[in-house]
């Protein structure tokens, strides 16, 4: 079973599901000719996407286009079904630094025909994921400076309180469709500046306060 690790903590949380939102940065949405939703946009990754620092993202032979997408992850610490805002952080473990890597070409494609596009979202190793923040740690996780390097070049620079809907919202909206269980996590999308990888470019990623998170493409 895949397990993310709560820092200064023994505690290890066995992934369950990984609840991603899309479009929730207006630049972000502009930048690739969205429009935008009227209400979150919800998708998932299975555990088996997930990869720990160090390892490699490897992309699909399927796909000749995939994009970084860095972004501030949540970790459900309890049971939750239909949480009311004002009490979401009661449900949160700690944040975490992950990527989402989108293999955009299959996704343009897929969205064309008006078909579901989780091919171009979750498949093996598109979730590179930090250790995680204890809650505590993290004063006001809507005031973070978010940010992400390909061999050095800053490509995504931005901060958490540019989202459009925030985690207490997030929290109360994603428990009313799915039960949300301990090791849980929630992606709550990307700032502006996405953009390709290739074969041997390092990324590095980094959100304030949680620290860094370095993988390799492949």
């Amino acid at each position: 079973m895949i397990s993310v690790r709560l820092q200064g903590s023994s505690r290890n949380f066995a992934v369950g599901k990984i609840i991603c939102l899309g479009r929730n940065y207006a630049e972000h949405i502009k930048e690739l000719g969205n429009e935008t939703p009227a209400e979150p946009v919800v998708f998932l990754k299975p555990a088996t996407s997930l990869i720990r620092a160090g390892e490699k993202v490897l992309i699909p032979s399927y796909s000749r286009e995939c994009h970084h997408e860095v972004e501030l992850a949540v970790l459900i610490g309890r049971y939750a079904r239909n949480i009311p805002a004002h009490a979401a952080y009661e449900h949160v473990a700690g944040y975490g630094v992950a990527l989402d890597m989108t293999l955009r070409d299959v996704q343009e494609r897929l969205k064309k025909k008006g078909l579901p596009w989780e091919i171009a979202k979750a498949f093996d190793t598109s979730c590179p994921i930090s250790d995680f923040a204890s809650r505590d740690r993290v004063a006001d996780p809507h005031n973070l400076r978010i940010r992400l390097w390909v061999n050095d070049e800053l490509r995504q620079d931005g901060n958490t309180g540019q989202m459009i809907h925030r985690i207490p919202e997030i929290l109360a909206y994603v428990s009313g469709i799915f039960t949300l269980e301990e090791g849980d996590i929630i992606l709550t999308g990307t700032p502006a500046g996405v953009g390709p990888v290739r074969g041997g470019d390092q990324i590095h990623a980094e959100i304030e306060g949680l620290g860094g998170l370095d993988v390799s493409v492949e």
